[in-house]
């Protein structure tokens, strides 16, 4: 196994709108589509249309919505043998809204069944997380859960990325700590070190406090202006720029990064770490100019031979 993504399985109930409502106000689309999401999912299947082989630890719900979920990411080739199914409470849902100018999201979430994802459930998984070269996991679970797949892997000398997203007040130093890779976007940045990043010094400036909470490799996304690299053996950050495109859709771009970083890191290990942030900013890019969350995740061979020699 390449890559054992741990996290959330939810399904997208995507409005496209002219501009998103107002406190009290009600905007009517005609524009609407049900899709795959959850973080979790959507870097699972984002790494395995590349090639990287993937699987997922996660829960869904007895209902309709669970078991499109599964079926979905068996049709993007992963493994779910280590998914369970609960009749506690119902797959995750987002309502998702699109501003169809600017190609701005905004996003709620209810957990369901992913709220259920337990220690207990990543120790069942111990074996395919030992066996893997790299595990995923973000913030959308229960913190214990997250915690516990890093922590396993690291015992069992798995890389491990974290992509503390949503982003959470006070994250314990552990996260820290056990991250080989440690990825947020520039808000969630923004929370977790407690001030504005309201230029590039400020940005740097966060990267240096979050090596200070024991981050190895720090990667802040910086949406249309590419991603900030830092490292704990180079002192200057890289500044690493993407191609300008005009947005359509920007659901789930983090998460082809961070998919994408992930299938290079493991795929092609002769690549430096800035070249691997620079194809991955390239393939995120991509996947703006079309809609929808994991249907604007290229496939490999839609995508250029350039980025896999």
């Amino acid at each position: 196994m390449d890559i054992v993504v741990v996290g959330n399985c939810m399904i997208d109930l995507i409005s496209y709108v002219e501009h998103f409502p107002k406190p009290g106000e009600t905007v009517l689309t005609d524009r609407f589509t049900c899709g795959f999401g959850g973080k979790g999912a959507n870097q699972c299947v984002a790494a395995a249309r590349l090639g990287a082989k993937t699987a997922m630890v996660a829960k869904v719900g007895t209902d309709s919505f669970g078991n499109e979920a599964l079926e979905n990411l068996r049709e993007n080739h992963v493994d779910t043998s280590c998914i369970t199914i609960t009749d506690q409470l119902k797959t995750g849902l987002a309502p998702i809204s699109v501003n169809e100018t600017t190609g701005e999201n905004s996003i709620v979430v209810y957990s369901g069944a992913n709220s259920l994802l337990s220690e207990s459930d990543i120790r069942n998984a111990e074996n395919i997380i030992a066996s893997s070269k790299l595990v995923i996991c973000q913030l959308e679970c229960n913190l214990n859960t997250s915690l516990a797949a890093l922590q396993i892997a690291k015992q069992h000398n798995v890389m491990t990325v974290l992509n503390p997203a949503p982003a959470r007040p006070n994250l314990p130093n552990q996260f820290y700590e056990v991250s080989d890779v440690f990825c947020p976007n520039e808000s969630e940045a923004e929370m977790l070190c407690g001030f504005p990043l309201t230029d590039m010094s400020e940005v740097t400036r966060a990267t240096v406090l979050f090596h200070k909470r024991g981050c190895k490799t720090i990667i802040i996304t910086l949406g249309k202006r590419g991603a900030l690299l830092s490292t704990s053996v180079n002192s200057t950050p890289v500044h690493i720029r993407c191609e300008p495109v005009q947005a359509v859709d920007t659901v789930g771009a983090g998460d082809s990064f961070i998919g994408s970083l992930a299938f290079y890191i493991v795929n092609h290990p002769e690549l430096n770490l800035e070249e691997s942030v620079r194809r991955a900013c390239a393939i995120a890019s991509v996947s703006v100019m079309k809609q929808g969350t994991q249907t604007s995740f290229p496939w490999k061979h839609e995508l250029p031979a350039n980025l896999f020699l």
